[in-house]
């Protein structure tokens, strides 16, 4: 992290001339790895599923009514955009590292984006300035975490040793996790840097974020408990795809509001690291 935010020039020009197109390659590589341990027959639908979804999306509307009378509608938006944000990518794999049940996760990964989908057009079109579309989001992720897991279980069809064989590897994904960590760190301190906006708001915005994060890492802890797996709840609630929230944000919310996101980036990959710490 430190390592990103030193080199961030450096690293948004490398991001810019791959089109920003490494840290989504590097996410599906590490998702692959991960995916290939992944019976499909272990997927299952199951009651801790739908309370964090109650959670993603009455939370981020109960959040916004919350904080926009006191702080503003930019920091109710940057709040909202915090909850509403479906599980990061990177969550099954640092879920994996600590012991959470891999196809619980996996199974919340593909419920919750697709959810996203469908009902973060209707809060952004209620709360924000513009439209958005099912495809629009749907585009967004389906490259970094559908095609890797459709390629990981043909995989497992089709050639189970090979399929094996990456998944023997998955340590890997700790790697790549670390590459990926550096080259977002290095955008989102360029972004912030170049963020033209009262530094009072972009204050309030970070502080919010932070709030944010300890309580649904919190939540998800709680709901994880009641269903056998903390692990799984705590990354599941907690770890959000904070790059799509920033482009959710940047078009659809006032573009201020994304230094919530922007600053959730730093505070869950603290809260990570310490959970990676405690566990080794």
């Amino acid at each position: 992290m430190v390592v990103g935010a030193l080199l961030c020039r450096p690293l948004a020009t490398v991001e810019a001339a791959t089109h920003n197109l490494l840290t989504p390659l590097l996410i599906a590589a590490m998702l692959f790895l991960t995916f290939c341990r992944i019976d499909i027959r272990a997927m299952r639908l199951r009651t801790i599923h739908l309370w964090m979804l109650i959670v993603q999306f009455l939370g981020s509307i109960a959040i916004y009514h919350l904080v926009t009378p006191l702080l503003g509608q930019t920091v109710g938006q940057g709040a909202m955009i915090c909850v509403l944000a479906p599980i990061a990518m990177a969550a099954v794999v640092i879920g994996g590292m600590l012991g959470a049940n891999i196809a619980t996760m996996v199974t919340y990964s593909l419920v919750c984006n697709v959810a996203t989908a469908i009902i973060a057009p209707m809060l952004l079109h209620s709360y924000g300035n513009g439209t958005c579309t099912f495809l629009e989001i749907i585009s967004r992720v389906a490259p970094t975490l559908i095609a890797p897991f459709v390629v990981a279980q043909l995989l497992r069809w089709l050639l189970p040793r090979v399929a094996e064989w990456f998944a023997s590897r998955s340590w890997l994904s700790f790697y790549l996790w670390l590459i990926s960590l550096v080259l977002v760190l290095g955008r989102t301190t360029a972004f912030i840097l170049d963020t033209e906006a009262d530094p009072f708001v972009e204050v309030e915005l970070a502080i919010v974020a932070l709030v944010l994060c300890l309580v649904q890492f919190s939540v998800g802890r709680l709901l994880g408990r009641a269903s056998g797996d903390a692990v799984a709840g705590t990354q599941s609630v907690g770890q959000k795809n904070t790059i799509l929230a920033v482009w959710m944000s940047l078009n659809f919310l006032d573009p201020v509001a994304s230094v919530a996101p922007t600053a959730y980036i730093v505070w869950q990959n603290l809260v990570n690291s310490y959970q990676i710490y405690r566990k080794q």
